[in-house]
């Protein structure tokens, strides 16, 4: 058997299971000041930003309505335009804060679609850099994220204030 030694993961480990909600996350992060606890990054009126707990790359970012709904449809022409000027302006962020060659943007409506959380609709934002795949996710099927969380949110709260509704 082959063996990664990773002891910094021990902190991860323990905060997603200090953060582990049964709910929804999204709410839950709502609810509280401590945002740096929840990752949050923005509150405005119709819109949170918030790190992804489980990022698929550093910087991994969830833009949702405040309001709990499953799909975009149920959204209000309001809910929607604030939705997508936090998405554009939050990229404006991420390209100051980690300098990102480029992004995937996407959003998960039902599990099928890959939602693991279907029930608060939500927008991905991850930033991608050149190099950032390497063997680990096909030979080991592993992604390597190379920075703990805190300290990229550390980074990109920073650049907070380019965040607009």
């Amino acid at each position: 058997m082959d063996i990664l030694w990773s002891p910094w993961r021990m902190k991860y480990i323990e905060y997603i299971t200090i953060h582990k909600s049964e709910g929804c996350f999204i709410c839950e992060a709502l609810k509280t000041d401590k945002n740096e606890d929840r990752l949050v990054v923005f509150k405005g009126e119709k819109v949170i930003v918030l790190m992804n707990l489980f990022p698929y790359n550093t910087g991994h970012l969830l833009i949702a309505p405040i309001r709990h709904v499953p799909s975009i449809e149920d959204l209000s022409k309001e809910e929607i335009t604030s939705l997508f000027l936090v998405v554009q302006t939050s990229l404006k962020m991420l390209r100051k804060a980690l300098k990102p060659d480029a992004f995937n943007i996407g959003i998960n409506l039902g599990r099928v679609a890959g939602a693991g959380l279907e029930e608060h609709v939500h927008v991905h934002i991850v930033p991608r850099w050149n190099g950032d795949t390497n063997f680990m996710p096909v030979l080991a099927n592993t992604k390597v994220i190379p920075e703990a969380l805190k300290d990229t949110y550390r980074k990109i709260i920073k650049y907070a204030n380019y965040i607009e509704e």
